[in-house]
């Protein structure tokens, strides 16, 4: 437990640094004082006047830290590391085969889910599928459908400001998991409200488990990956409940955290060189294909969320795919080549192989990956953020040259 508090004590210090910086305040830290002018007579004086410019000053973002939901992931963490000390102690090695099967079965309720499904409308899944990836979300445990999809799209849309829910500027600590443990900053709520939820409340699957998502969500995510493997194995329910299901789930959040941290700090920017997010093979290993994140925020409507060619390192596609083929899955919207080309040689750092090859085979040194920190990058000035094709700012550029594969109208006939 001691590594937990030490974590959670580093949080609050750098958290509260972090958004000392971010206030931009004045070096002093505190407001110059003001010069007072002569007296007036008293007939020229206007009381409200004086009054004005104070009610009106804006007062800087002050953190404020949800001890409660420190206390419930220092008692998370320590559950899961019980867990991992019970599967040693308790020989149940076998327990890691569930842990895999419930940890795939969850990640492809986010991946396939509710970011490329719901966030970014990459394509389109009849009732079935819907209702089996709602089950898949329900047992990752990461908000409901409904919360997670607009705050993800915030996310796109205000990319490392204030209203991006976890805000890379202030931190990796913050960006990884700070942000759960602190209110979050008033343009969070503020341009949140911008967002259009309008697809997501006529789907009956989303409002359903909106509903009755704390009847369905521990059913999904504690009960089930406890008791199958007790029935099914007959392990101990001590053991099932601490590693299947409490470490399963931790183990589960620092994989998509990694996307919000990681993948926005350490790797290449084949894509766009102006923005914090990063290509990362090793968080899409992790992910099943979520780290190619410097691709998937240029294009964020893209199905494969990458530009691959295999499914090396992006299990999310070859089972999109999988759907596709049995009729589940349609309308699957992907960037042709040559808009990834047009894009990387525009905003590129260079490291893409189209890039060295247009150097027509000339010495060129390699380019070392920019990982330069995120808080000298003008994100502020982005134009033309897009969260997904439903997006009413995505340019008829993209519209027109998107390729699609499995349309609606070719389902149909079929």
């Amino acid at each position: 437990m001691a590594p937990n508090i030490i974590g959670s004590t580093f949080i609050l210090a750098e958290t509260a640094i972090a958004d000392a910086n971010n206030n931009k305040m004045s070096a002093t830290g505190a407001p110059a004082p003001v010069k007072q002018a002569p007296a007036a007579p008293a007939k020229t004086v206007a009381p409200a006047a004086t009054a004005t410019p104070q009610s009106t000053e804006a007062k800087p973002f002050k953190v404020q830290v949800v001890w409660h939901n420190i206390l419930l992931f220092i008692i998370l963490h320590s559950m899961a590391l019980y867990g991992l000390y019970l599967i040693f102690a308790e020989s149940a090695y076998l327990e890691i085969l569930p842990i895999y099967l419930f940890s795939f079965l969850g990640g492809l309720g986010i991946t396939a889910g509710v970011h490329r499904l719901w966030s970014h409308k990459a394509y389109k899944a009849k009732l079935p599928l819907r209702i089996f990836l709602m089950l898949c979300q329900s047992l990752a445990f990461q908000n409901s459908i409904w919360e997670w999809t607009r705050d993800h799209r915030v996310h796109h849309k205000f990319t490392d400001t204030h209203a991006d829910p976890h805000n890379s500027r202030r931190g990796f600590f913050f960006a990884h998991m700070g942000w759960l443990l602190c209110r979050k900053h008033p343009d969070v709520g503020s341009k949140g409200k911008s967002i259009d939820m309008s697809d997501i409340e006529q789907d009956p699957v989303v409002m359903f488990q909106k509903k009755y998502y704390f009847v369905v969500m521990p059913i999904c995510c504690f009960i089930l990956p406890m008791m199958l493997p007790y029935y099914l194995m007959g392990s101990s329910l001590m053991v099932c409940f601490f590693s299947c299901s409490m470490l399963r789930y931790c183990i589960s959040l620092h994989g998509t955290w990694l996307v919000n941290s990681a993948a926005h700090f350490y790797g290449m920017k084949p894509y766009d060189v102006n923005i914090s997010s990063v290509n990362s093979r090793l968080v899409s290993n992790i992910t099943f294909g979520e780290g190619w994140h410097n691709y998937h925020h240029v294009f964020p409507w893209d199905y494969k969320a990458a530009e691959l060619g295999t499914y090396n390192g992006n299990w999310t596609t070859a089972f999109i795919d999988l759907m596709a083929k049995i009729g589940q899955a349609y309308d699957l919207k992907y960037v042709s080549q040559e808009m990834v080309y047009k894009r990387l040689r525009r905003t590129g750092d260079g490291s893409h192989i189209a890039a060295l090859l247009d150097a027509n085979n000339n010495d060129v040194k390699e380019s070392a990956p920019t990982n330069e920190m995120v808080v000298h990058l003008d994100h502020d000035l982005e134009e033309n953020a897009v969260w997904g094709w439903d997006d009413k700012d995505i340019s008829e550029e993209d519209r027109k040259n998107a390729s699609i594969v499995n349309k609606e109208q070719q389902c149909k006939q079929e």
